[in-house]
């Protein structure tokens, strides 16, 4: 019996994300799926634009089917090869903008990242408003234009149209009436939870500081940040309970592994630092010393 070769991965052009990136692109896209895990359960899903496919297979293990779905042929060819022999999970390519899908096929669509690649993001909207049964449920996420791009001064060279809160929420409103908004955003905060077993495990509170006029520091209830991303979770019926606060990480912490090497690395650095200056001002002496016992 012969041993399955590694199906080679996906160059990462700063296009889409591929599961081998690092640091914060990778919690980010995959806090996303991780976010829809709970609502994929049962479901039959559709995940458009899937990209190299690794959120189809991670929602493939909950839901009774998934569909990955992408625009490039290279990528749903190595998203079939790579993750291709899960029974309930196909790929196929297709255009999220004109979806060639049967009416009312899925309970649950999600699109991560996608919306502000294209222009025709009206008619990607009502595709998938067709393609869900009337009970569906959307998931999209795209970058808040004002975090994003406003303050920043950053381009991204693959955005062809990125929203502000109010176009993303009336983009949105105009097929789906009932829409629950989420922020996202990769934060550094100290953790406290219950160990504990029983009912109160599952209670949760947050806190944010801000500076107060005086320059006190002020402890305000809530997450008051300013999202970098949004994630609308949308529906043409009432939507059940959804989590206030859902958080993701590794157990490696391999983000902090990261800064903690950069760390080490500068600290090293600017002890090396140190040392050539301190040579330099002992060469610069040495060589003072010899201009001045020099013969005139």
């Amino acid at each position: 019996m012969t041993t399955p070769q590694p199906v080679p991965t996906l160059d990462f052009t700063g296009e889409r994300f591929t599961p081998e990136c690092v640091r914060e692109i990778w919690y980010e896209h995959w806090a996303r799926y991780a976010f829809a895990l709970d609502l994929a359960k049962g479901k039959r899903v559709l995940d458009a634009a899937c990209g190299e496919g690794f959120g189809s297979a991670a929602l493939a293990r909950v839901a009774r089917q998934v569909t990955g779905l992408d625009i490039s042929a290279q990528a749903v060819a190595h998203a079939q090869a790579r993750y291709g022999d899960v029974a309930n999970l196909r790929y196929v390519q297709g255009d999220c903008t004109r979806l060639d899908l049967p009416p009312a096929s899925f309970d649950l669509a999600i699109s991560i990242e996608t919306l502000e690649h294209v222009a025709a993001q009206e008619d990607m909207v009502a595709g998938f408003a067709r393609v869900l049964a009337d009970d569906g449920v959307f998931i999209v996420s795209s970058p808040d234009k004002r975090t994003y791009s406003d303050i920043t001064g950053f381009r991204n060279e693959f955005h062809v149209r990125e929203l502000y809160r109010e176009e993303l929420l009336a983009l949105l409103k105009a097929h789906f009436p009932e829409v629950r908004l989420f922020g996202q955003k990769l934060l550094f905060q100290s953790a406290i939870w219950s160990l504990d077993e029983g009912p109160s495990a599952a209670a949760a509170a947050a806190a944010t500081t801000e500076q107060a006029a005086d320059g006190s520091t002020l402890i305000k209830s809530g997450l008051r940040y300013d999202p970098l991303y949004f994630i609308a979770v949308c529906s043409r019926r009432p939507l059940d309970d959804l989590p206030q606060l859902a958080l993701f990480g590794d157990r490696e912490e391999s983000v902090y592994q990261h800064y903690n090497h950069e760390v080490r690395k500068n600290i090293a650095a600017g002890g090396r630092i140190v040392e050539l200056e301190t040579q330099v001002e002992e060469l610069r002496a040495e060589v003072e010393r010899l201009r001045g016992g020099a013969a005139p």
